[in-house]
């Protein structure tokens, strides 16, 4: 597969009343095209500022960031990001939201139709085409968000990326939402980054999961293949023996190896889950994907 995003020896470090913050250190990370990729870690850990640099809304301290082999400067139509809040404008209708978004990037070089009818098939891929016409407030937080996924796919990124958009959801809308991403994500192909820190949203969605260190200076500590076949079944996968073993290893680097390891030299490149016993032991008692 293509290597389509490339993150390369990259820092960054922000300066404070106290002095120099090293928030991000040595940085390595290659995103093939039409992978689904999670950053995961502790509150603090760098995940959103990682996602930012790739985004082009800040500018790396050190290193540098290429995605389809240009180096990111800045922000471009090739990079859409969904927030955790939807960021819809209140006085325009949901249709109005993503015809925005359509218009200022094709607008100079496609006809009114061709704008709307873009800006209608990005509604209808997120179920969404009947509440075209309906202001923000009078759609549910999940519909809000569901918006705002069509506002990016519709200008048809070559990478979405996603910052916990589920996070202020209730669990069942949350659920029902990654159901609609990994079926939105089969579709399109599009070559997915998202920050959680919801260990079965990660194991369910992700192709790698990228688990970062804690902070100051946090950096990759594994890097875990999730071989689960796709299409995904939550109700399935919920006693699946490599889905349970993932999601162990996620934890178990969560809350035993989380640490900056100054042993490292490179993340740690995980080639297979742990022991399915294991997995199903520390498992027991937890929740179920949700």
């Amino acid at each position: 597969m293509k290597k389509f995003v490339r993150i390369e020896r990259v820092g960054q470090t922000f300066a404070t009343r106290k002095g120099a913050f090293v928030a991000l250190r040595d940085i390595d990370l290659t995103v093939e095209q039409g992978e689904f990729i999670t950053l995961i870690g502790h509150s603090g850990c760098g995940k959103s500022t990682l996602l930012n640099l790739i985004a082009g809304l800040t500018r790396p301290t050190s290193g540098v960031l290429l995605c389809a082999e240009r180096e990111i400067t800045g922000p471009g139509p090739d990079r859409a990001v969904v927030f955790q809040n939807h960021s819809l404008l209140p006085w325009l209708t949901c249709f109005q939201n993503v015809h925005l978004a359509v218009e200022r990037v094709f607008g100079a070089s496609e006809k009114r139709a061709q704008l709307a009818e873009r800006t209608r098939a990005a509604l209808d891929l997120v179920g969404l085409l009947p509440a075209q016409n309906k202001l923000p407030r009078e759609i549910s937080g999940g519909m809000k968000q569901r918006v705002g996924i069509a506002r990016a796919l519709a200008i048809e990124p070559g990478v979405l990326l996603m910052d916990e958009p589920f996070g202020a959801l209730d669990a069942l809308t949350r659920a029902h939402l990654q159901d609609e991403l990994l079926k939105i994500v089969a579709k399109t192909r599009t070559t997915t980054i998202m920050v959680t820190h919801d260990v079965d949203e990660a194991v369910l969605l992700s192709d790698r999961i990228v688990m970062l260190t804690n902070g100051p200076a946090a950096t990759i500590g594994e890097i875990l293949p999730v071989p689960l076949p796709r299409p995904r079944d939550r109700v399935r996968l919920a006693n699946d023996p490599v889905y349970l073993s993932c999601r162990a290893a996620v934890v178990d680097f969560l809350h035993r190896r989380h640490g900056n390891p100054e042993r490292a030299q490179a993340p740690v490149v995980l080639a297979a889950v742990p022991d399915v016993e294991d997995a199903s032991s520390q498992a027991a008692g937890s929740r179920a994907v949700a």
